[in-house]
């Protein structure tokens, strides 16, 4: 197994939340694990947008190898979002797992999204278990978007679909549930209830919401795309007010700084890039 497989494994507590932050490319994961976060996640419409491509359409699979292949050199855990498989049969699926697990990946999230629509309960469980079959050491975070994609506009039919997408995913080999749009705390408290697995969510909009999230027995929360959709819009913010002259925002890192978070990457030396090398 890989030396973070485990250390990745041992950060989902329920009811102990971790943030994962997710990064869209080498330098932002750089930054985040050296201002000490755990472990790192990706995000597809991060690495999407970046190429200049749709996000959840299969089409940067190249793009996240490549990324993934890089990230792995950090000496903390990372997981990779694979999207909905990028439209791979199962054993196209595994293969990909297998090889980011050959890179030195902890982790995969797998979505049954599918354009508008959310994939069958079966077609999804068998690519689950073409990446448990490929690389068991993966944690395999399992997402399910039916409180984006289903067609119940009932609330309780909403729960009754997810629990019945999450319990499937389960049996076939999922090591975590994710379910970004869950707020309601009663829902999330009832699914880490019904199916012991760790639970996923979104962060929260409010950061007080971190506590009710761990009395509800939610053991990781993950930013998305927020930190992507953040770093755009700070872009905007700083180019219009050196346009206004009223300057640029005085936190933002120098130009060394950042380069000496890309050149980690550079440096040819198999040695993982460690946390304290990368604090500014």
């Amino acid at each position: 197994m890989h030396r973070h497989a485990d250390t990745f494994r041992s950060l989902h507590k329920p009811g102990e939340p971790f943030v994962l932050p997710n990064a869209w490319d080498h330098v932002s994961a750089a930054a985040l694990a050296g201002a000490g976060f755990p472990a790192i996640g990706t995000t597809s419409l991060g690495i999407a947008a970046a190429a200049g491509k749709p996000d959840a359409a299969g089409a940067t699979r190249d793009e996240t190898l490549a990324l993934a292949r890089g990230l792995a050199r950090l000496d903390v855990p990372v997981t990779v979002d694979i999207e909905g498989g990028f439209g791979g049969r199962p054993d196209e699926v595994g293969a990909l797992a297998a090889e980011l697990a050959s890179y030195g990946i902890a982790g995969v999230n797998l979505e049954d999204g599918r354009d508008d629509a959310l994939a069958g309960v079966e077609e999804q469980c068998a690519l689950l278990r073409a990446v448990k079959d490929a690389a068991p050491a993966l944690f395999l975070n399992a997402r399910t978007d039916t409180w984006w994609l289903s067609e119940p506009a009932d609330e309780r039919e909403r729960v009754d679909a997810t629990f019945e997408r999450v319990r499937a995913y389960r049996d076939a080999g999922a090591d975590g549930i994710f379910v970004p749009g869950l707020t309601d705390e009663a829902a999330i408290a009832r699914l880490t209830r019904v199916v012991p697995l760790p639970l996923n969510v979104l962060a929260p909009r409010d950061p007080g919401d971190l506590g009710s999230l761990a009395r509800a027995g939610v053991a990781r929360v993950s930013t998305g795309s927020l930190l992507f959709r953040a770093a755009v819009h700070s872009a905007v913010e700083t180019a219009r007010a050196a346009a206004s002259g009223t300057g640029t925002h005085p936190r933002v890192p120098g130009y060394a700084e950042v380069d000496s978070l890309a050149d980690a990457f550079r440096d040819p030396s198999p040695a993982p890039v460690s946390q304290e090398a990368l604090r500014p």
